[in-house]
């Protein structure tokens, strides 16, 4: 009570109404990957301060947010057009953790002074995909050879710009040979002379273009003729991705393991799982411990689920395999989606193949927008999908769907659908995505919307707030259709009174509450039964 030591009138706020719950965010995912680079750039007090982001989780709520800090689309890396995908299908916040950065593709001549003299830059697929090399080499033209090799004014003689892919056994394969390109000096109208790069016949590489980067200079400078037959540098080919590298380390913060410091995390996807580096296979050992290291984090923390991609070019008869043989998960925290997507690439305006997680992170958010948590995000169109790596017929559905694979379909004059909303657990009680997330919602808000309940006097006043408050907010969720049931009664219990809370039990300093809850499920299957009718004979 207060203390009052002098006469007055004194004014007393008696808190006595219930304290509102609101339900927390279901919706923000978390995208592990490569990316073109990973930097934050802010001016402060006129100095440009650079923080590198590798590694840390970084919030963002749109594509721009991301080019500004991660760059665009690159070839080698999935993520990009993962969080594209999600932002177009619904998604509105997520974080990034970029494990690695994947410049896009480029091969440098040095000078002397080891400055860059001559880039090539890719202009097709491929080149950013780390398994393309450019060579620059002295030229070797019809009149007999390099040493025979006409030259300009300048006494620097033409050179041959060589293209090469690795092949799949690790051999370099010509794909382009562009030969006596020169370098000359241009007069440019109102400006000093330039260096250019000139090509035999004006036809330029299709698979790559040559860029001077400091074309101010003179042309000896720029590339001094001791320095002409200096060797192209080769992009450096990355190593092939580690379990170690997506687990990453929870003291560290680093990797999958690091997201547990993200309390608000709920969809967990890492589409670069599936990306190999030139020469190499995919590592099928790697992407199981990956994926099972992760189903392990959402079961451990129980406020999240992570959406698992099948490998590539498998059929529903491989993906059986896969899911029930090799891999055999059985988790009510994790979901898996098949096939892969296909989608307009544009920083190269063709079509690729992808793994369709980032897109059902975005659909999982669309759905929670506009339904809300309890309804399936299943039925839903995928936006920005042009086609699938496969498409599953309704018998081979039939094989997947009873083990939990989500099936994503086209249909003709309805576009290509999520077609299924099943967890990977083997417990009937939670075999719907829906349910797991609905409960994931529930349980979350509620601990987070209790606190205050912490060292309050054990006693019955404290036990009607409680049932006050959350039977307050699963009414909400029973009126907006989450809840099974006609009423509240039969939807609901919220029990906390003496049967819960025992003396033995309040010396402990527990308080009890018990929750049951009516979810609604899915309407996986809809069944019409139809008969003949013959309304004089059943009169």
């Amino acid at each position: 009570m207060p203390e009052y030591l002098s006469p007055g009138v004194y004014i007393e706020e008696v808190d006595t109404g219930p304290r509102p719950i609101e339900a927390t965010n279901t919706s923000t995912a978390v995208f592990v990957g490569f990316t073109e680079k990973a930097e934050d750039v802010r001016v402060v007090d006129g100095e440009t301060i650079v923080n590198d982001l590798t590694n840390r989780p970084t919030y963002i709520t749109n594509w721009i947010q991301y080019t500004q800090k991660f760059g665009g689309l690159v070839d080698g890396a999935y993520l990009p057009l993962a969080i594209q995908g999600f932002f177009t299908n619904g998604g509105t916040k997520c974080y990034i953790v970029s494990l690695r950065q994947i410049p896009p593709a480029q091969a440098g001549l040095l000078n002397a002074s080891s400055e860059p003299t001559l880039i090539a830059r890719s202009r097709k697929s491929g080149l950013g995909g780390m398994d393309y090399r450019v060579r620059i080499a002295a030229s070797s033209n019809g009149a007999g050879g390099a040493g025979e090799a006409d030259e300009n004014a300048d006494g620097l003689k033409p050179f041959d710009v060589i293209v090469e892919k690795r092949t799949t056994t690790g051999d370099w394969q010509v794909k382009d040979v562009r030969k006596e390109v020169r370098l000359e000096e241009v007069e440019s109208e109102g400006a000093a002379r330039q260096v250019r790069v000139a090509y035999r016949s004006n036809k330029a590489s299709e698979l790559i273009d040559i860029v001077i980067p400091d074309q101010s200079r003179s042309l000896a400078e720029l590339w001094p003729a001791e320095q002409q037959q200096s060797l192209a540098i080769e992009q450096k080919l990355l190593a092939a991705p580690t379990p170690s590298e997506f687990r990453g380390d929870m003291a560290a913060r680093t990797g999958v393991e690091g997201l547990e410091v993200l309390d608000d995390a709920r969809i967990i996807c890492v589409p670069d799982l599936m990306t190999t580096m030139p020469g190499e296979k995919l590592d099928l050992k790697m992407v199981k411990a990956v994926q099972t290291s992760l189903v392990a984090h959402c079961e451990r923390l129980g406020d999240r689920m992570a959406i698992l991609d099948t490998p590539p070019n498998l059929n529903p008869q491989e993906v059986k395999a896969w899911r029930q043989d090799i891999t055999g998960f059985d988790s009510a925290y994790a979901v898996m989606y098949y096939p892969w997507v296909e989608v307009m690439d544009l920083s190269t305006d063709r079509s690729i193949h992808m793994p369709p997680s980032g897109f059902m992170a975005g659909v999982w958010a669309r759905t929670d927008n506009t339904r809300g948590v309890h309804k399936a995000p299943a039925n839903e169109v995928v936006m920005a999908a042009t086609g699938l790596a496969y498409n599953v017929t309704k018998g081979e559905q039939d094989m997947l769907n009873p083990i939990g694979v989500n099936c994503i379909r086209s249909f003709a004059g309805m576009g290509i659908r999520v077609w299924g909303a099943r967890t990977l657990t083997s417990n009937a009680l939670w075999r719907y995505v829906s349910v797991r997330r609905l409960f994931n919602m529930i349980e979350t808000t509620i601990e987070n919307s209790t606190q205050w309940t912490v060292f309050e006097p054990n006693d019955p006043r404290l036990w009607g707030k409680i049932r006050r408050d959350v039977g307050s907010f699963l009414t909400t969720q029973w009126n907006a259709g989450a809840l099974y049931g006609a009423s509240p009664s039969q939807a609901f219990y919220v029990k906390c009174d003496e049967q819960t809370n025992p003396p033995e039990s309040r010396d402990l300093g527990r308080v009890v509450v018990e929750v049951g809850i009516a979810p609604v499920k899915p309407a996986e299957f809809v069944i019409f039964r139809i008969s003949q009718w013959n309304p004089e004979l059943s009169a």
